[in-house]
């Protein structure tokens, strides 16, 4: 969720701190704050609304200093206003706190606060930190900082700022993530990467339970009993530039147009000259996953989606009886994990706080974890047996695109790998489906080609009061996922739905004001499709087919239709989903609304 950032150095730090919650922005962005310490007093602004209002706040007047911490905030507890945005102090301003996660206990943390005398302002639960290190403090602030750790529930990734050690920031981890950057008489923290590279590829991962002393020229780390931890610097390859929009407006629009690039990374590293599948990450015995008897894959959101595809085939190719779970499900109901069962998590942040707790579950049950997860250094990746770097690149679009093609190929790339180990699919078949994956960037590059037909569309269709998204077999998913990409940046009502179903209640909602888009590429179920288009159309429903090139049957019963092109049924979800992508983002842009950032949501969701 919220975005953190801390910078010690010699530069100016206003403009290093705006410029890194420009880079964290994709968390959070309902208020934001920063606290710097200058000629040896802490100063601090905070603004609530977009991170526009508190940078336009700093450059008319300036806090100044080389040392600070900054925040961007997704809400949890309290609404955003400017007393509700981080960072947070203690009763004299001389302690200031970032905060990302949740306090479980503030409640009765601060009801005891209060009674000491401790004045609060705010309505978060973050708040009660720095009045707990106020109240702990007797000189030491490292000191205090851990007795009041010691005191917290929940989850939390904390940099905190203090007048009594005013060179220093201090930075904790408790479940949430922290990453700080070590530079040339300069260094930083932050929740991920991505303000970092700007000044470093130098990384220090804090792990759960850890503290560090950040001071410009030197970082020292310790466990939560004060014990000192000797930390490994590792370097980051990540460019620079991914994290720049480029030619295009939006970073969304940016990650839509790089999908058949990142499809041709996958393919590149997962597939070897002898045409076989290869995960050289693999740290799970090829003899167990050619046992494995069950998998359960539990994800969340748009990765919950590719998982349902995902299940299809690997029951299709590699006969593997296979179950989808909600995490936030999952993670509550006691599954029966048996010990040829693999759990599957699939994770764009990996450090989904259901899905992490879903594996956490899988763990305390003895079974193997296999995650899919795009940001190597994770927390699903460290806990789990084997995880596999999904190679989409950094993705800033809150609305996943690129990431969920990149999910899909690496679940087929997966199914490929264990259906040869499980010999229900022969090399030479194995090979032969490779074949067919290798064509699929040029056929996405054709759909991109459309862009501006669907950009027509988006305009006939951006005033409908309801859109719905039909599909069948493989691309029942599909249609939940193009439904979840329209409400996400256009906040218009969208729903998904088993077109087989559709008639069993939702088809009540339709009218000649209902657009209604029909996921019917060539295959098994298409006269089934065409069958479900009749019966909407007979309810004066518009007909948007999303079909194979060339279909003319399915032109004769739509109101418009985009086209992809031809490939195996099995391969369709690869398609089907781009112009649906395309088709939310012109929505969102004629609607008006704030397409990398849309409203309640956020990139990383580290919070139950």
């Amino acid at each position: 969720m919220c975005g953190i950032v801390g910078y010690v150095g010699a530069k100016f730090v206003d403009s290093v701190l705006m410029v890194g919650l420009e880079r964290l922005e994709y968390r959070g962005y309902d208020s934001a704050g920063v606290a710097t310490i200058s000629n040896g007093e802490l100063g601090f602004r905070k603004k609530a609304g977009k991170l526009k209002i508190l940078d336009d706040n700093l450059k008319q007047s300036p806090l100044g200093g080389n040392i600070g911490i900054a925040h961007t905030r997704w809400a949890t507890h309290g609404v955003p206003t400017e007393q509700n945005a981080h960072p947070h102090f203690d009763c004299k301003r001389v302690i200031a706190v970032a905060h990302n996660g949740i306090i479980e206990n503030y409640t009765k943390l601060k009801e005891v606060l209060v009674n000491k005398g401790h004045v609060f302002i705010s309505e978060t639960d973050s708040e009660v930190i720095p009045h707990l290190i106020e109240e702990n403090f007797n000189g030491d602030l490292k000191e205090a900082v851990l007795k009041s750790i010691a005191e917290l529930d929940g989850s939390f990734a904390l940099v905190i700022l203090s007048e009594h050690q005013p060179d220093t920031i201090i930075a904790v981890r408790k479940k949430s993530p922290l990453v700080i950057g070590v530079g040339k008489d300069e260094n930083l923290v932050a929740s991920d990467e991505s303000p970092i590279l700007t000044h470093t590829n130098k990384m220090i991962y804090l792990e759960d339970g850890e503290l560090a002393l950040i001071k410009k020229d030197k970082v020292e780390v310790f466990d939560f009993t004060g014990k000192k931890i000797e930390k490994t610097v590792q370097e980051v390859d990540t460019k620079n530039e991914e994290f720049d929009k480029g030619k295009f407006d939006h970073f969304m629009q940016k990650e839509i147009f790089e999908q058949p690039e990142v499809i041709e990374r996958i393919l590149a590293e997962r597939i070897g000259e002898d045409g076989l599948v290869h995960f050289k990450e693999r740290k799970i015995k090829r003899e167990f996953l050619a046992k494995v008897g069950k998998i359960i894959i539990q994800a969340c959101g748009t990765s919950w989606h590719a998982a349902l595809i995902g299940k299809f085939i690997l029951e299709k190719y590699a006969r593997i009886p296979t179950e989808v779970e909600i995490s936030s499900e999952f993670r509550y109901r006691n599954p029966i994990l048996v010990g040829d069962t693999l759990v599957m998590a699939i994770s764009q942040s990996g450090e989904t706080a259901d899905t992490l707790a879903g594996i956490r579950e899988a763990k305390a049950k003895f079974t193997k974890v296999w995650s899919f997860i795009n940001v190597e250094n994770s927390t699903i990746a460290k806990e789990s047996d084997c995880a596999i770097n999904m190679l989409a690149g950094p993705e800033i679009g809150v609305a996943s695109t690129k990431a969920y093609t990149a999910q899909l190929m690496n679940l087929f790339l997966f199914t490929l790998y264990v259906a040869r180990l499980k010999y229900s699919m022969s090399n030479e078949q194995v090979s032969a489906f490779a074949l067919e994956l290798k064509a699929i960037p040029n056929k996405i590059r054709e759909i991109l080609k459309q862009s501006e037909k669907i950009k027509i569309f988006a305009k006939e269709y951006a005033a409908s009061p309801l859109m719905i998204f039909l599909g069948r077999g493989l691309n029942y998913p599909s249609a939940l996922e193009g439904a979840l990409k329209l409400k996400e940046i256009s906040y218009m009502h969208a729903i998904g739905y088993p077109a087989g179903e559709f008639k069993h209640g939702p088809i009540a909602l339709v009218d000649e004001k209902v657009g209604v888009v029909c996921v019917m590429p060539e295959g098994e179920l298409f006269e089934k499709m065409i069958s479900n288009v009749h019966e909407v159309k007979a309810r004066k429903g518009k007909i948007i087919a999303i079909a194979t090139e060339g279909d003319r049957r399915a032109a004769e019963v739509a109101d418009s239709i985009l086209y992809i092109p031809s490939c195996s049924e099995v391969l369709t979800p690869l398609l089907t989903v781009i112009p649906m992508q395309l088709f939310a983002y012109y929505i969102a842009i004629e609607k008006g609304c704030d397409v990398d950032r849309p409203r309640n949501l956020a990139k990383s969701v580290t919070v139950e």
